[in-house]
């Protein structure tokens, strides 16, 4: 809130009240529930009103009716929504309005990070790990049946010598991504299995050595390191390199929305900026309802992303397809050159148009929010309907715009 404003005074006894109470704190709840962005209560040391009485706080002559100062500062429509609700309430006092220049206004909720907090306060502690012996197809099958995207690798002394992602495992052998093998039917993921090597073990096809953090390290320094290595997760070390915990990008956006510690990737869960329409890309990854598979897949491999955005005739969203949605509805004999055209990142010869369409194959629960949702309010709607991205859409409901979980990681940080 900058620029063109107004500020509102309200000057009362302190011993006035409205309807049995407190008047200046019936203004300020009255105030409250009005939507101003804030207000403060001065009490003043001496003064005297239309009584002429002079009253004053100091021992000789002690008042109970000292005067009291409601000062509001707030854009004009809200400020003149306000004075319709409280200029009843002032029977007795004095009101002044005028014009304001607003040069700037944030509060701590716009950055809503504990960055001061030790991570050990908001890290998993009951973390699900391997050892360097364990084979590569094993670890698949482990993550396979779980939320979380990656496990850390241990010695017998619990020391972390490593860790295993989605990448390692794509070196490995598998074919898809795990968020696509956890869609396919049964057979289909046998059918994957097949295709990780049963030689190779975690210790070969890890990455290492691990990026960990000490759990008396302060979360800002620990966000700080994921954003600038490009990680959604690290090892959390005690003093002697043994593991004692897991810290997410889930983990620190539940910090930052005031929930308690999560569990390991199971909540339902850069650039700064105090709104979406700071910090969202215009750049959203769209097809139409009637768009095929072939435009679908087209989309995907040319922007390198696991998503898009499905929009109507009027191109407002209806819609999201991920890569899992492809490979869990189409029919079982495309879903063989679905799964080779994500895994190539090429479009197949074999894949016909007509096959199917968006509207068959998207979730229809698409997360929108308008422009102006601040950093808090986008985190707790992301953490309470579980996704991983919110669409940006104006008035219209037309998109302008996406937001990830690792955009809304950066921006808990202060500029």
């Amino acid at each position: 809130m900058t620029g063109h404003g107004q500020r509102l005074v309200i000057y009362v006894g302190e011993s006035d009240s409205w309807r049995g109470r407190s008047l200046y704190m019936s203004i300020l709840e009255t105030l409250r529930k009005s939507g101003i962005a804030g207000a403060t209560v001065t009490r003043g040391l001496a003064g005297f009103g239309a009584h002429s009485l002079i009253h004053t706080q100091t021992i000789e002559r002690l008042s109970t009716d000292l005067p009291v100062m409601i000062t509001v500062v707030d854009a004009e429509e809200n400020i003149q929504r306000a004075l319709a609700l409280v200029k009843p309430m002032v029977r007795e006092g004095l009101m002044t309005l005028e014009d304001v220049e607003i040069v700037t206004y944030t509060h701590r909720y716009l950055h809503p990070l504990p960055a001061d907090e030790p991570v050990q306060s908001i890290m998993t502690r009951d973390v699900v790990t391997v050892t360097p012996d364990v084979r590569a197809v094993e670890v698949v099958e482990l993550l396979l049946g779980k939320l979380f995207k990656a496990v850390p690798v241990v010695d017998e002394g619990r020391r972390v010598v490593g860790i295993i992602t989605d990448d390692d495992l794509l070196k490995a052998g598998m074919p898809v991504r795990l968020a696509v093998g956890q869609r396919l039917e049964t057979a289909d993921v046998q059918a994957l299995l097949a295709n990780v090597s049963r030689d190779r073990t975690a210790g070969e096809i890890m990455s290492g050595p691990a990026v960990t953090v000490p759990q008396e390290a302060a979360l800002g320094h620990v966000v700080q390191e994921m954003l600038k290595r490009g990680l959604k997760r690290l090892p959390v070390v005690d003093g002697k390199g043994r593991l004692v915990g897991m810290v997410s990008r889930l983990d620190v956006l539940r910090a930052a929305a005031g929930y308690g510690a999560g569990q390991q990737e199971t909540a339902p869960l850069p650039r700064p900026g105090h709104t979406l329409a700071d910090l969202a890309s215009a750049q959203v990854p769209s097809v139409n309802l009637n768009d095929d598979l072939v435009d679908i897949l087209r989309q995907m491999l040319a922007t390198d992303v696991t998503y898009v955005v499905v929009l109507d005739e009027q191109q407002q969203p209806v819609g999201v397809i991920t890569e899992g949605d492809l490979v869990a509805r189409v029919t079982s004999a495309m879903r063989g050159s679905v799964l080779q055209a994500l895994a190539a990142r090429v479009l197949g010869k074999d894949l016909r148009r007509g096959d199917a369409l968006a509207r068959d194959i998207m979730s229809e629960r698409v997360l929108t929010a308008a422009p102006d949702t601040t950093l808090p309010d986008a985190i707790a709607l992301m953490l309470n309907e579980g996704r991983k991205r919110i669409v940006v859409v104006d008035g219209e409901g037309h998109a302008v715009g996406i937001v990830s979980r690792q955009t809304l990681l950066a921006a808990t940080l202060e500029d």
